[in-house]
């Protein structure tokens, strides 16, 4: 077995690929969504956002098999204005129903100049700048606001001692030139729910600010978040900035779409069930400001931020989307580090699947 660190296995990112491709298919996708979905989850882990990564397969084939993610199910737009479009992804697999929308969207968008989509009722779509980059390749502008219920809340409103909604995602994307976008792609929250659920996995505590335990109280242990309760909450990022954002997440891309907002109605303890909601705009720079001063101008104005003298002990001014694009270049020469526990998680799920030790052993190369 392939180790870097202590507790971590390494795994190329091809072989990883194979390997979640081969239990969505044993799951029962069929063979193109078994690829996106794997693509997609280890795009997120090349990009260092593992909280996003294949450690959510075990999550995903539980909801699977529960009735709560429907296999082998796309898209349909239910209200039809034009360029405002309202899109129902049905449970399917996030990773093919926001994929869906935004095909959606792009045409629409090249056609009006601009389109507004509301994807409503679709599995966890993942990591949110995955659209935001499918829009940017197609050389169009793109802001995402988005919601998650079906489970427990997990984040307290600014002020708030016990969580009311989630870690809300808030993207937005401008193309770049050779595919180097510029990607502001974050949750509302001080840090994602997955970043917590590895680090419980890996048996490290979290940074302090992060957290506050079901007494309100500041801790930095990531179990506060999962067991039996009492549960605690995640703290927005910027006070009551990030606070603010994340209810606009909530009423943007829940109560507008018709998704619904994370409350008593569509919270339920005890269950795996992530449901997303997205508003996505989608604008044709061309349309709007010309194509050529929009390409010109944006070029000159990031020049212009990275030029900006490096404070002390800082290497380089990036900016939203290159420290991506770096670790992925990196990952993608030495591999993936998985850590033990989630290792363990992604083998006992693909013998609940139906392979074995030794399929995934092969399989994965390690």
């Amino acid at each position: 077995m392939a180790t870097g660190k202590a507790g971590e296995v390494i795994v190329k990112a091809d072989r990883l690929t194979t390997l979640v491709r081969a239990i969505c298919e044993a799951d029962g996708s069929g063979a193109e969504e078994a690829r996106l979905v794997a693509e997609n989850l280890v795009t997120a882990n090349l990009f260092g956002h593992d909280s996003h990564g294949v450690g959510m397969i075990p999550h995903y084939i539980h909801n699977t098999q529960a009735g709560d993610c429907k296999r082998n199910t796309h898209a349909d737009i239910v209200l039809d204005n034009g360029a405002v479009i309202t899109v129902d992804g049905r449970k399917g697999y996030g990773q093919i129903v926001a994929r869906d929308a935004m095909i959606f969207g792009i045409e629409r968008a090249k056609q009006f100049g601009v389109c507004i989509v509301g994807l409503r009722n679709a599995h966890h779509i993942g990591r949110i700048g995955a659209w935001g980059e499918q829009c940017a390749d197609e050389g169009l502008v793109s802001t995402h606001y988005v919601n998650v219920h079906g489970h427990k809340p997990l984040v307290a409103p600014f002020g708030g001692a016990e969580a009311r909604f989630t870690t809300n995602p808030y993207c937005c994307t401008v193309p770049g030139p050779n595919g180097e976008h510029i990607v502001l792609d974050f949750a509302t929250s001080q840090v994602a729910m997955g970043k917590v659920r590895v680090a419980l996995n890996k048996g490290e505590r979290m940074d302090e600010g992060l957290l506050i335990d079901s007494d309100g109280n500041d801790t930095t242990d990531p179990a506060t978040m999962f067991g039996n309760g009492p549960f605690g909450a995640i703290l927005p990022f910027g006070q009551h900035k990030g606070g603010g954002l994340a209810v606009m997440c909530d009423l943007l891309s829940g109560a507008l779409t018709g998704g619904l907002t994370h409350t008593p109605k569509t919270s339920k303890d005890g269950t795996r069930d992530i449901v997303n909601n997205m508003l996505s705009v989608i604008i044709d720079p061309a349309k709007l400001g010309g194509h050529d001063i929009w390409k010109q101008d944006t070029d000159d104005f990031i020049k212009w931020v990275k030029s900006a003298r490096p404070q002390p002990g800082v290497a380089e001014v990036l900016t939203p989307g290159e420290p991506e694009r770096r670790r992925r270049a990196r990952k993608l020469v030495e591999g993936i580090a998985v850590d033990t526990t989630t290792w363990g998680q992604l083998v006992d799920t693909a013998k609940s699947v139906g392979l074995s030790a030794a399929d995934v052993t092969s399989i994965a190369g390690v």
